[in-house]
């Protein structure tokens, strides 16, 4: 039995995608949030899989598509929570991507574990956006250290250090920054983080020019 598992953060003013905070206000920041979860939902329930999961921190919302079991996150730091969501799994392959690569497809996710142990996909910013595992083992995770620049490769070196054949993923940019979710929103120019940024992006452009002209 195959698992995609989501793991995300109600997008809730205040409590998400705080370093977009300025230049984005809080209810925008979550606006973005919200967005981005929303696509990477949308390409989770178009890849194939036996089940889907979303471990969510907070409550669903109406962004939330069918198909989807919801579970708490458990207490602790990202390495418990993210251990807790693959012993969720019964033992069965599982994939995990978080909430900040909107720009995923049905295609990055579809895996097959038929020649290998384990998946890994970089991030830009030294973490990883997903990471497979064919007989997931919460021990893989607990320990590494998380959200620093040596995420990504103390992760990689983990799997490699258990003997596990890892096969790499593509390397994505996470939206942390204002120049992060530019960057993405080019890269899928049609989803609905590109709209939300848009939507929220061209009043600032429209009264700079308003500005800049009056002078």
């Amino acid at each position: 039995m195959s698992t995609l598992l989501v793991i995300a953060k109600e997008p809730r003013p205040g409590r998400v995608k705080t370093r977009l905070t300025p230049p984005f206000t809080p209810e925008e920041a979550a606006a973005l949030a919200e967005a981005a979860l929303a696509d990477t939902l949308a390409a989770v329930a178009a890849t194939p899989a036996d089940r889907r999961v979303l471990v969510l921190d907070g409550a669903p919302g109406p962004w939330l598509p069918p198909g989807f079991d919801v579970v708490p996150q458990v207490p602790g730091g990202l390495d418990e929570r993210l251990a807790a969501a693959f012993a969720g799994c019964d033992g069965g392959p599982a994939l995990l991507v978080g909430m900040d690569t909107p720009q995923v497809t049905p295609e990055l996710l579809t895996v097959d574990f038929a020649d290998c142990d384990a998946y890994f996909g970089p991030a830009e910013d030294g973490g990883f956006w997903a990471l497979g595992l064919a007989a997931p083992d919460p021990a893989l995770l607990r320990g590494v250290p998380m959200s620093t620049p040596v995420t990504g490769a103390a992760q990689r070196a983990r799997l490699a250090g258990a003997g596990l054949r890892v096969r790499e993923l593509p390397r994505l940019r996470d939206v942390d920054t204002a120049a992060d979710a530019g960057a993405v929103a080019a890269e899928a120019p049609h989803g609905r983080f590109a709209a939300a940024l848009t939507r929220l992006t061209t009043p600032m452009t429209t009264t700079a020019t308003t500005a800049t002209t009056a002078r």
